[in-house]
């Protein structure tokens, strides 16, 4: 991938930025493998993760930072490109995360066709794209659907969620254990509330509430896409343009901990636990024992498809205002050169 431009264009910092949840670039960054990468080049590593800068920290969801690349979930990155951010997926990784439809005992509430009729609590978070809003109503759409039924048959409860101050860790937006939701169900303002992932299921079983329904259990993957998956990985287009040698550097590493996570089983799931404020056994809970199998990055069809499913459904939401073209979106030209690369080395 190197050019004549590629060798005119000094950079001397990258940035990257990624969600508290389970991915290849966290377990890469937490072995400080990009630092390790790039330290004879004299290139700087710096992670969103570390700054208190507010103009800093919004890249996380606008992804304006240059030299930059983010991976979580993909609501954000959607939500950017449809505001024409000049960013390219070079990546998917693809992690089935629990998606819980809950529901307190006492309700009787048991499957899906229980929620005719039903108050249900939809998150809503002062920033600026409600990825955890996006996240929940798309879980409660497809549970509804599952049952032949839809928004029309429920009524759907807007919860304001109170915002931490920007800081150190995740940024604005973080919050710990639905706190807001549980509040609703509890004091009878709703009968239903969703959780994903690892701190979802940790509140479900710490709560005693029943799983309704969990959308990770449906058979169609492109029904099961949410923001957590597939997560893709993109970067600021200027520097894939100038500096292709750098991406696919970087995006190596990414495909490494892939590699590193299939033949450590133990120390990914603890890792994945530190990321997602949770524990080893609420991780395996959540996305599976084989969650180290599963983080490899691709960019196949099935992903592409689910990517572009669900960024129609946040079009049809209301989540981005302007449609755009996900295949044109995706840039395979780096994965392939490191893909080439390891092959050569193989052989």
């Amino acid at each position: 991938m190197s050019s004549a431009s590629s060798q005119n264009t000094s950079v001397d910092t990258l940035w990257y930025t990624r969600c508290p949840v389970p991915t290849p670039l966290g377990l890469a960054a937490r072995q400080d493998w990009f630092k390790q990468e790039f330290q004879p080049d004299n290139i700087t590593i710096n992670t969103l993760q570390e700054t208190r800068d507010p103009e800093l920290l919004e890249s996380h969801y606008d992804h304006k930072l240059p030299h930059s690349f983010r991976q979580g979930g993909n609501v954000p990155a959607i939500w950017a490109r449809a505001n024409g951010a000049d960013t390219k997926v070079i990546g998917l990784n693809w992690v089935d995360e629990a998606q819980l439809i809950l529901a307190l005992p006492a309700s009787g509430i048991k499957e899906p066709k229980d929620l005719k009729g039903k108050k249900i609590a939809l998150p809503l978070n002062r920033i600026s794209i409600d990825h955890q809003r996006a996240s929940a109503l798309r879980g409660i759409v497809v549970t509804l659907e599952t049952a032949g039924l839809s928004t029309k048959d429920v009524e759907l409860i807007d919860f304001e969620v109170p915002q931490s101050a920007p800081g150190f860790g995740w940024g604005s937006g973080t919050r710990v254990a639905y706190a807001t939701e549980l509040e609703a169900l509890n004091s009878g303002k709703v009968d239903i509330i969703f959780t994903k992932g690892a701190r979802g299921y940790e509140t479900a079983e710490a709560n005693g509430l029943t799983i309704v329904y969990d959308v990770r259990n449906h058979p169609d993957p492109k029904v099961r896409a949410n923001n957590g998956a597939p997560r893709p990985i993109t970067v600021d287009g200027e520097l894939l343009r100038q500096r292709p040698d750098l991406v696919a550097r970087f995006l190596r590493r990414i495909v490494d901990a892939g590699d590193w996570a299939a033949a450590h089983e133990a120390e990914t799931v603890a890792y994945i636990a530190k990321e997602s404020g949770s524990t080893d056994d609420y991780v395996r809970k959540a996305y599976g024992n084989d969650i180290h199998l599963n983080q490899g990055t691709e960019l196949n069809p099935e992903f592409i498809a689910a990517l572009e499913g669900y960024k129609n459904f946040l079009l049809e939401w209301g989540f981005i205002k302007a449609d755009f073209d996900v295949k044109a979106w995706i840039d395979p030209a780096p994965l392939a050169e490191v893909l080439r690369s390891l092959s050569q080395k193989a052989a």
